[in-house]
């Protein structure tokens, strides 16, 4: 990715092939039926803490949704909204 920002960006919006580490959670404006806290409780669980090494290796057809993320050595599914709560630095 070239000349990539140095400012974190949300899981979301990264493409399939895009690599990146987890640098914070955070579920606030994310629209979600979970209580607060388990949005992030649940994520946590799966790996996906900071410094975690991410690949988002699969979009669902046609919407992108869901999509398949390798989280350091093993691979989870999320809804796109889900992955809004991810904050990543692309790697380059």
């Amino acid at each position: 990715m070239q000349g990539s920002s140095s400012k974190p960006v949300r899981l979301a919006s990264l493409r399939k092939g895009t690599k990146a580490a987890v640098v914070h959670l955070d579920e606030s404006g994310i629209a979600t039926t979970l209580p607060p806290g388990e949005l992030e409780r649940r994520l946590i669980e799966m790996g996906l803490v900071e410094g975690a090494r991410v690949e988002v290796m699969h979009e669902g057809f046609p919407s992108r949704d869901p999509i398949a993320v390798r989280v350091n050595e093993h691979t989870v599914a999320l809804r796109r909204a889900e992955a809004g709560a991810i904050l990543v630095m692309p790697h380059p």
